[in-house]
Order: structure tokens, then sequence, then C-alpha cells
């Protein structure tokens, strides 16, 4: 089997020191909280390792040095009394209609166990109805009871009697240990009832309650107490199944998106080749209807692409020669041949899905003490069971109202739920933030967001697109006056200067100039002057564009006011002519995003390099109040740090690489999907898409998502202290403690599937 170990490095700096080998491996025979705990605490006993063990997802992320073999990993696990082996890697495969559940009828994980609980079902549902309705009792009806139980227990409850003798043989005590321990009590009690007690007599009737029923021992036969929490509990485990699967849909759809075949040019011929062995520099057809097979650049043809199922944005997006393309989207209408930049591991769809499941795999401090409180809550209910059987003989000496109270509070206490609470919301959490473009790293991440106040924005590329444009345009009075017919001479002449430039802001005048006057003239000379601007000659005219330092050089005086941030100076013929403005644009939906992150109690704080002046305007326009300008790139992360020294809690949003370091310090860090991969390595959220308003979606979803966790901690733990005083005190029948037990696990998983509906 191949191996999944890889080094714990950064992506973006393959020379960095290998300190540490991550390996993954799947679990087998887990099945409660305390079985993960087991296995988490033996692993992390080993020396150099730090493993995290996940009941929900049925992974173990462990973290070993180098010399430790993975071998060694699977033997203590297998020591442990579980199984363990490295998961294959995922092959490509189609994505599954949009109505077809993830977890239905067909699915082979599932299929087992439904089958188990049908027949046991079957066995069991008339040995209940006989106990509950004395009616139903014709006379020897207990040994048509027995002869149903007897399969329903011994088969039925086959895996957690199975469980429970092996984790007896390593000295630990499960969820298993309870139900195997209460069902076989109560079966074998009934068997010592019909066989040496009063029971087995012909005509004997049993009645029925909620509640412990004080009667003589030896006719008292819970039979229907041993079926029937056995198939209660084997359905909860059945309902758990069905919605873990359908918590890790979303990642499963995630992984399934790719292609499974790709069309290679080779020397001018298409042909089909599967898409693991497509390399790098390959050629390859994208046809309209077809998924883009990987990462690559555009070199032939236009067309739109829609990558709603990769970013959660409807609008496909429109690419020409020279765009770079993601694999997994859809190619909508032209022909598109892409050259692959990136394949395999490396795409940003593989990247995608590696951080959504290792958050799945984390674990939040909150559902740590959850799993320490696992860990020791089997023998402790063990203990209570019996002092509980103690307890009750010593008061009222009655032996079957002891036994049935002291099998209630063993069946009662499963701690299930405490095991489902963190995982499964993470599960759905994060699946449900990758259908929206929203990445989450971890669930130490959901902390954070409960506690950020304020919302530091660098400018360019995050509040701003990035890309300059012509936003004003000024003509000096004077010799030309101010009409519209001097203002297009004065955009003519330079833009078409500004067109031979390859600058950022000669491209902007150049692009403003030709759609505001159409074809500019061609100019008959030209030169670049590093750093101050561009000098030619344009229809007969010595032009110069650029700062003012420029034509200060060249003799040519400026008026008074005329410079500022963003002003490009036009002169000919040694006269000052005009001013233009150039400027970031600022997308649509800032000023939105702001609203947004207000709405959430965030106060926003803009951080440019740009002049104040310029920031200033940005702000303006999306609604900011705080801005700190004129800061260089290395000053960035001294910024926050300035703020966190006054008492705030920091979420910093950025997108390039002088933004990598700020993120890495702030209390939260949001990198732009668009922005440099430094960016969002140093993050802890990505936004896939360049659009600010996810921001406020990632802080929302993280902390609703926090919330259903602290929810379902809150009913697992409120359930166990309230239902094991009335267990003891004899206030449940044991077959409803089952009912009661299982249906717990279920509204906990249900509780996590409702973030399947954030929006």
């Amino acid at each position: 089997m191949p191996r999944t170990t890889v080094p714990d490095v950064t992506l973006t700096d393959p020379a960095a020191p290998v300190t540490a080998t991550v390996t993954e491996l799947t679990i087998g025979g887990m099945t409660c909280a305390s079985c993960a705990a087991r296995v988490e605490k033996k692993l992390n006993r080993m020396d150099g390792v730090t493993a995290t063990v996940n009941y929900a997802t049925e992974k173990a992320r462990v973290e070993h040095a180098p010399e430790i073999g993975v071998d060694d990993l699977i033997a203590t696990v297998v020591k442990t009394g579980y199984t363990a082996e490295e998961p294959p890697p995922p092959e490509p495969e189609t994505l599954p209609d949009a109505g077809i559940d993830p977890a239905s009828e067909t699915d082979p994980e599932l299929a087992p166990l439904r089958q188990r609980l049908t027949v046991t079902a079957l066995l069991s549902a008339p040995v209940v109805l006989l106990a509950m309705v004395p009616a139903l009792q014709f006379e020897n009806w207990q040994w048509l009871s027995l002869t149903l139980a007897a399969p329903a227990v011994v088969w039925g409850g086959l895996p957690f009697h199975r469980a429970a003798w092996t984790n007896l043989r390593h000295g630990a005590a499960t969820m298993d240990t309870l139900v195997s321990v209460g069902t076989l009590a109560a079966f074998g009690w009934s068997l010592w009832a019909l066989f040496l007690g009063d029971a087995g007599m012909p005509g004997m009737r049993h009645g029925f309650d909620l509640t412990v029923d004080r009667s003589d021992a030896s006719s008292s036969i819970y039979l229907e107490v041993a079926a029937g929490v056995v198939t209660f509990i084997l359905l909860g485990r059945y309902l758990e199944a069905r919605a873990k699967r359908k918590a890790g849909a979303a990642l499963r759809a995630l992984m399934e998106l790719g292609a499974k075949d790709v069309a290679v040019l080779r020397e001018g011929t298409e042909v089909r080749i599967p898409v693991a062995a497509l390399r790098t520099g390959d050629l390859f057809v994208v046809r309209p209807g077809e998924k883009i097979a990987t990462d690559g650049t555009v070199t032939e043809g236009a067309s739109a692409v829609d990558a709603s199922l990769l970013t959660g944005e409807s609008l496909p997006l429109d690419v020409t020669e020279g765009a770079t393309v993601t694999g997994g989207c859809v190619n909508v209408s032209g022909r598109l041949v892409v050259r692959a930049t990136l394949v395999g591991a490396d795409t940003r769809l593989a990247r995608m899905a590696k951080l959504v499941e290792d958050a799945q795999n984390g674990k939040a401090e909150v559902q740590r003490l959850a799993d320490r409180v696992s860990a020791v809550f089997v023998p402790v209910v063990i203990l209570i069971a019996l002092g509980t059987l103690v307890a009750w003989l010593l008061v009222t000496d009655d032996a079957t109202a002891a036994f049935t109270a002291a099998v209630a509070v063993l069946i009662i206490a499963c701690p299930c739920a405490l095991g489902l609470a963190t995982p499964t919301a993470l599960m759905v959490g994060t699946g449900r933030g990758a259908q929206l473009g929203i990445l989450i790293k971890g669930p130490e991440v959901l902390e954070s967001t409960r506690r950020v106040d304020t919302v530091v924005l660098d400018k360019t590329g995050t509040v701003t697109t990035g890309r300059m444009r012509l936003a004003g345009v000024h003509v000096y009075g004077g010799k030309y006056g101010t009409d519209a017919t001097d203002e297009v001479r004065l955009l003519r002449l330079a833009g078409a200067l500004e067109h031979a430039s390859e600058h950022p802001v000669a491209r902007a005048v150049a692009a403003g100039a030709a759609e505001r006057c159409g074809e500019l003239p061609v100019p008959k000379t030209f030169e670049n002057v590093p750093g101050l601007g561009v000098r030619g000659s344009v229809d007969g005219h010595l032009v110069l564009v650029g700062r003012a330092a420029l034509l200060t050089a060249e003799g040519v005086d400026i008026p008074a006011g005329a410079a500022g941030p963003g002003a490009v100076h036009v002169a000919w013929d040694g006269v000052a002519r005009g001013t233009l403005t150039v400027a970031d644009t600022v997308k649509d939906t800032s000023a939105e995003a702001v609203a947004r992150l207000r709405g959430l109690g965030l106060r926003p704080v803009l951080l440019t390099g740009d002049h104040r002046a310029v920031a200033e305007a940005v702000a303006a326009q999306v609604g900011i109040d705080e801005v700190i300008a004129e800061v260089l790139p290395e000053e960035k992360a001294e910024v926050v740090r300035r703020l966190q020294a006054e008492g705030r809690t920091v979420a910093m949003v950025g997108d390039g690489v002088n933004d990598a370091a700020a993120l890495a310090v702030a209390d939260l860090g949001l990198a732009m999907g668009t922005g440099t991969d430094a960016a969002i390595e140093a993050s802890d959220l990505t936004l896939v898409r360049g659009d600010l308003r996810v921001a406020a979606d990632a802080i929302r979803l993280s902390r609703r998502t926090l919330a259903t966790i602290r929810g379902n901690l809150g009913w697992a733990f409120g359930y166990n202290l309230a239902a094991l005083p009335l267990a003891a005190a004899g206030l449940l029948n044991p077959m409803i403690a089952g009912l009661a037990m299982a249906l717990s696990s279920v509204f906990v998983v249900s509780n996590s599937l409702r973030l399947r509906r954030f929006a």
C-alpha cells in the first residue's frame, strides 16, 4: 500500500528542515470516545510521538520522529486492541449525482450494520410486545420470548460483546463494556429465573413499568430489556453512521471534483490519458461541458468557467489566453487549450481538500476536556452501578429492584454523545465552509473567532482590486483652455506614450485613454526614465508623462497644488498641460463587506503602505474610520502587535507576501485565496474567492460551528448528569434507558447537521 507519510513543512519552503514526520492512520474497531482516548493515550506514550485520534473520522494524525517507523505506530495500535492502516491515496472519481444520498442504503459500509439491525429488530419486536402488553401473554409465552431474544442478544449484540472482551484483555473498559455487561446481565438473570426459578412455570404473567418494578426475583425476567437495549443501541449506531457519512459528504464531494481522464496534445494529436498520468508542462484540451483536469494557464481559446463547486461563486468567470484556471472547474462555453502548471497533490483542489481534512481531524480545546472525561467515565459508571446495586439491596432488600436499577445505570450512561459532540460539528462546519469557499485550518481557529473584536484589512488586493485605473483628468487653464476637446487631446498624447510602457500606472493611463478617445497614435520615439516616467515624440510634439521631478528636470514649471499622491503630470513642447489621477479600484463588494463585519461587532482598520490621502479616500468609500497608512511591509506585523498591546483581539485579512508575517502574528489570520501561497500558509482561514464579504461569512460560520460544539457538549454532559441519578433512583426502566442513550447520540449528530443549511 502506498505511503502517505509527508514531511511536516510548508508547501512554500521545500528547503525547510524536516523536524518531524506526519502520518495519517485509519483506525478500526473504535466504538466510542473512550476507545479513541485509549488509542491516543497509547500512541502519545511512545517517545517522540504526538497523536490526535478522532472518533468521528476514525483517523489518527501522528507526528513522530523520522526514526520511528509507521509499522511501529500500527503495532502499538494493534496491541491496544484495534486495527490500523495507512489509507490508500484517493482515486479520482466522478462527482455523484446531486440527488444521491451519501449515506444511501447501498453504501457498503452501512450494509452489514443495517442487516444486523433489521434482523435484531424483527426478533426483538415480539419479545418487547409480549412483555409490555399482558393481554398478549399466552401460555408459555416466556419460552417463545427466550427463543427470539437469544439470537438478538448474542448475535445482534456480538459487536458489543466482542469489543468488550477485547478491551477486557487489555485491561480497559469502554461503552461496549457497559452495553455488554448490562444486556448479558439481564439475559443471564432471565435464564436463571426461567430454568431455576418460577418464571418458567406455565401461566406466568409479566407486567411492564417505566420505573423499577419490585417483585419476586425468581419470577422476573428481563428478556425484553436485553433484546430491546441491543436493538435501540444498534439503531443509534446505524443512524449515527448515516449522519456521520452525511457530515463528511462535503469533503468527499470536494475530493471527487477532479476529472478522471484528460485529452493531452501529443505532437498536435489529442490522446486520452488518466489524470494521474498528467505532468507539469503538458498541454491538454478542455471542451465545453468538461472539467478542467488540473491547474494551468490558458494558451489558446476563450471561454467562461464555472467554479461554483470550488469557490461558492455562482457567476462564471471569463477566461482568455494567459488566464490561470483551476482543476475541478467546469468549462462552460468555448474550447480551451491549457498548459498544466500544478498536478497531483500540489493542485489548488488537492490542497483545499487536505486543509479541510486536517481541520476535521483536529480537536478543539473544549473537546479535549470531553475526551479526558470519557476516558475515566466508564470505570466510574461501573462503580456507580455496583454502588446502586448494593444500596438498593441494603435499603429495600429487593434483589429484583436492585438489579433493574443497576442495569439501567449501565445502559443510560454510555458516553457516545460526548465523543461525537465536537467532531461531527467540525465535519459539517468545515465541509459547508469548503462549499462556500471558506477553508478552516483547525478547530482552534473557532475559539479565536469568538474573541476577535478588531479586523485589520490590507488595502491592495483585499479592499481594492490591486489594479490601477484612470480616476481623473485635470487640464490646466491658459493657452489650451478647459473644454472637452482639450481633455481628449491631453489623453491622446499621454495615452499614446504610456501605451509603450509596461509600468502598471502607465497601463492604467493607456487603458483609460483608449476607452475615452478610441484608437491612440503611435509614438515616433519613446524613452523610459527609470523611477520618473517616460518621454517621447507623438504627433510632432515632445511629450513628458510622469512624476513632478521629471518635468522639473526638463525645466517645466508645474502649477502650485498640482502635485499629490497618484498624480501623473503631462507636458509637451515645454509647457505643463494637465494632471492625470491614477488610483487603485475599490472592489464593488468591499463596502458591503465592511458593513457586515461591523454587524458582527468588529472594528475595521485599514492598513496600507500607500499615501495617507489615498488610504483615507478608500476608507471613506467603504466606511472605515480608522486608517493606518504609509506602513512598510515589514512593519505590518508590528502594527498588529501594537493593536494587541492595546488590549484588542485582532483578525488580519490580507493576500500578499508582505502580509504573511502579520497574518501569522494576528489572533486570527484570513488570507484571500486569490493571493500568494505565503499568505495562505500563514493564515488560519483561507477565503477561496477574492471577495471580502466571505470574510464576514467565515467568521459567522466559525462562530456558529463553535456554538454548535458547545451546545452538543452541553447536551451530552447535561444528559448524563441528569440521567444517572434518575437511573440510580429506580426511575428508569433499562429498556427506556437504552432508547434514551441511543437518541442522545442521534440528537448530537442531527444538531451538527443543521450547519449544512448555513448560508
